[in-house]
């Protein structure tokens, strides 16, 4: 399939606004870099304490903030993760290994004591596990005359919380009546869950816990996998052309990377393991789509001499225009519909992939390629350049006769 046959667009000509632009983006970015401090690393790399809650309503963001910080020291993150769905994310930055122990049940207790209304003596139900509900309900429910084995005790609090953590629920049930159809779940046994538990009006979905001394070991990593994979990808356009196309394609995935890490800081998104996967994928997505366009040019040279190089790097844009295209486009429609509906998990994963794919698109045509325009010309006005005349030697006299 080609979408363009025999087009002439003069995308060099075009090459200004786009190489102004990308100045503007690069220098944004920068400046935000510098401004904030460096990147805002996620949990990842800096070490700390995420958690992700789910509330019956919409939370009271300031309230939790606040709460949190009351309680634990250090900068208290509180995001919305999806609009709509009253579920927040929770960071905590921790300054030492034996904070993180307490980090998870210091939130719990403080969410609990904020938002939970506690009843005194019984088990929050939406924050329990199997093995903490098998527990609280064994003696009860002999006492109610519901006699089980331990196998079907267990068996009984594993589909309660199968029941309470599917959609719609979603790890949230409002009452106890709701599990009333559930197998094995008698009247007698919502009564005894009624006199033993709660409903708090949140549940906490997940939460990650990452030392600082092992983020800072990750972060250290994660620089030198991309710069090692930059400096491995030179010298094999290095040597598979010729190094002037090797650096100009190192330069425009240079460029798509420091502009995709401005956009993190302009958009105040953390860096983690999977934007540097997507950074990683970036790299080489783009340098992939430049060589194809170097693969091109350099077929062309070898058919056409009488060309100027600059027509010559144009044609070779035109002609791999469709696959361009075709590529770029499919992969980047792909990566709106994960930033669009894959969750906060991978949201930063899908916005460097959907910035770095627009952006590394047109650095191909617009920075890569005017880059060996711009090589060409210096060393053609090398060669033009007047050289010094040499002296002639005086001429001797002829002697006489």
């Amino acid at each position: 399939m080609e979408l363009f046959k025999n087009s002439n667009f003069d995308f060099l000509g075009k090459k200004w606004p786009f190489i102004i632009a990308s100045l503007i983006l690069t220098a944004a970015g920068l400046v935000s870099l510098v401004v904030k401090g460096g990147p805002e690393y996620g949990i990842d790399f800096k070490g700390g304490a995420v958690m992700n809650v789910r509330f019956a309503s919409t939370p009271q963001v300031d309230k939790v903030r606040s709460a949190i910080g009351a309680k634990i020291r250090g900068e208290i993150s509180v995001q919305e993760v999806t609009s709509g769905k009253n579920e927040i994310m929770i960071g905590t930055e921790l300054q030492g290994e034996k904070e993180l122990e307490s980090a998870r049940s210091t939130m719990v207790q403080t969410l609990d004591t904020t938002f939970g209304q506690p009843q005194s003596g019984k088990l929050d139900f939406n924050n329990a596990s199997q093995a903490s509900l098998a527990e609280r309900l064994r003696g009860p429910l002999q006492r109610a005359g519901v006699p089980l084995s331990e196998q079907q005790l267990q068996d009984l609090a594993k589909a309660m919380m199968e029941f309470r953590n599917t959609p719609p629920r979603s790890g949230l049930i409002a009452s106890f009546d709701e599990m009333a159809n559930l197998a094995g779940v008698t009247p007698a046994v919502i009564a005894t869950v009624k006199q033993e538990c709660y409903l708090a009006p949140f549940a906490i979905r997940n939460v990650e816990v990452v030392g600082p001394k092992v983020g800072s070991e990750l972060r250290s990593k994660a620089i030198q996998a991309t710069l090692l994979a930059l400096a491995g990808m030179l010298v094999y356009i290095g040597f598979r052309f010729e190094f002037v196309y090797g650096f100009a394609a190192v330069l425009a995935v240079f460029h798509d990377t420091i502009i995709t890490l401005g956009l993190f800081s302009l958009f105040n998104k953390p860096l983690d393991l999977t934007v540097v996967a997507a950074l990683l994928t970036l790299v080489g997505y783009s340098m992939n789509d430049t060589i194809v366009v170097f693969d091109r040019i350099r077929e062309n040279l070898r058919g056409s001499r009488k060309t100027g190089f600059e027509e010559l790097v144009n044609a070779s844009i035109n002609q791999t225009l469709s696959r361009t295209i075709l590529t770029s486009g499919l992969t980047f429609l792909s990566a709106v519909a994960l930033w669009l509906f894959g969750g906060s998990v991978l949201n930063g994963f899908s916005f460097a992939l959907v910035a770095g794919i627009a952006v590394g698109t047109y650095s191909s045509v617009f920075i890569a390629s005017p880059f060996l325009i711009f090589w060409q010309n210096f060393l053609e006005s090398r060669k033009k350049a007047p050289t010094a005349p040499v002296a002639a030697a005086p001429a001797g006299r002829k002697g006489s006769r």
